[in-house]
């Protein structure tokens, strides 16, 4: 039964951890066109015999430098600084982030029927 137990806790922690996850990625694409917006990268760790998300990260890459002399952020060259968001990375992501959810989801079920199953036998 403590083998269920776990399973059922390390696959709620994953899918914790993955609409954690979900959520910054829906961040960095609605920011995408924020001047000077830096995508936010979450890191997971081990937490028992589960995952949790960690501290996020900022990407270190360079934002993009786009031309528009008439924006208010320009500098004298006329450019500023865009954000250094890619959506096909996020779109990527996000794709990885739903799966892994709902593998975790499905591990989640089948323990839980197992659990219920021997609460079933143990009752008769």
């Amino acid at each position: 039964m403590t083998t269920l137990t776990s399973a059922l806790e390390a696959a709620g922690s994953g899918m914790e951890a993955q609409a954690m996850r979900l959520r910054h990625l829906a961040e960095n694409v609605a920011n995408a066109d924020t001047p000077g917006y830096r995508r936010k990268v979450p890191v997971f760790r081990m937490e028992g015999e589960g995952v949790a998300l960690g501290p996020v990260r900022l990407d270190p890459r360079a934002p993009e430098r786009i031309h528009d002399p008439g924006h208010p952020l320009a500098d004298a060259s006329g450019h500023y600084a865009g954000s250094n968001v890619d959506l096909v990375t996020e779109l990527a992501d996000a794709r990885e982030a739903q799966r892994s959810y709902e593998a975790n989801l499905r591990i989640f079920d089948q323990a839980r029927q197992m659990t219920q199953s021997l609460f079933d036998l143990i009752r008769r």
